[in-house]
């Protein structure tokens, strides 16, 4: 099991106040899973993918990171697992903008002892069928191809997950679809995907669906034919298909827990 999660609670003080944004949610996610986690504000999403990539800890409960109970760790060991095994997607793509987009791929590698870190930085875009545009700035590229360069980001350093928070939010309808054909090429490829969204359309390229409502999780749905099939949601007509490029494999454990990690 890739992740386990077994009884989390969180809880924020606002105000002397208690937040209980967490309510006792177990939840465990396989290696190879392509999950959407869906809810509206307030139901304990965001929380989830905060906790799920060590960006916060758990008020109580245990969680596990392919065997590994996290909850223990202290925070160069939290960084380093962050840094080693997730990948990080966000709506607001996150890119330095005086920097190319080769340069900001590489940028989870700047700590690593890698010497081929321009060659996986270009692997990495190739993935995303963006290796013609690796020395154009982010204001040189289009939206749906600065999320692209998002997503070669977080796959350069081969992880064990990709946590993509509201990744289509700041795009149009047909650029958002484009970036979900890419996950969908990614997770085929075996890559591990968590999507955390507010819309049902988007969610409905996930293979299951967990729904989070006032901090527990109301509904948690497999989506047996995609799962089985892979087959596109109806939802949205497909567009070109996504690059072909190969995928950075993943490498063994002990070589993703070695080096110094990021914060």
């Amino acid at each position: 099991m890739l992740i386990a999660l077994e009884n989390v609670t969180k809880v924020f003080r606002m105000d002397g106040e208690e937040v209980h944004a967490l309510r006792g949610v177990s939840l465990e996610i396989r290696e190879g899973e392509f999950v959407a986690i869906i809810g509206p504000s307030g139901s304990g999403k965001s929380t989830m993918m905060n906790i799920l990539g060590l960006l916060d800890r758990p008020t109580s409960g245990r969680f596990l990171f392919d065997g590994r109970d996290v909850t223990t760790m202290n925070d160069a060991e939290l960084a380093r697992l962050r840094n080693r095994r997730i990948g990080f997607i966000f709506q607001s793509f996150n890119l330095l903008p005086r920097t190319p987009a080769i340069e900001n791929v590489e940028l989870p590698m700047v700590y690593s002892r890698d010497r081929d870190r321009r060659a996986r930085a270009l692997e990495a875009l190739a993935a995303v069928g963006l290796e013609k545009r690796a020395f154009h700035h982010p204001s040189q590229l289009s939206g749906g191809e600065q999320q692209r360069v998002a997503i070669g980001r977080a796959l350069v350093m081969r992880p064990s997950i990709l946590l993509a928070d509201e990744p289509t939010g700041n795009l149009d309808t047909k650029r958002g679809i484009e970036i979900m054909r890419i996950f969908e090429h990614l997770n085929r490829e075996g890559v591990t995907i968590a999507l955390i969204t507010h819309e049902p359309d988007i969610a409905a390229y996930a293979k299951r669906i967990v729904r989070f409502r006032d901090g527990v999780i109301e509904s948690d749905v497999l989506d047996r034919h995609r799962a089985t099939t892979g087959d596109p949601p109806a939802v949205a007509a497909p567009t070109s298909p996504a690059p072909s490029s190969l995928v950075p494999r993943p490498v063994a454990p002990d070589a993703r827990e070695s080096g110094e990690g990021r914060a």
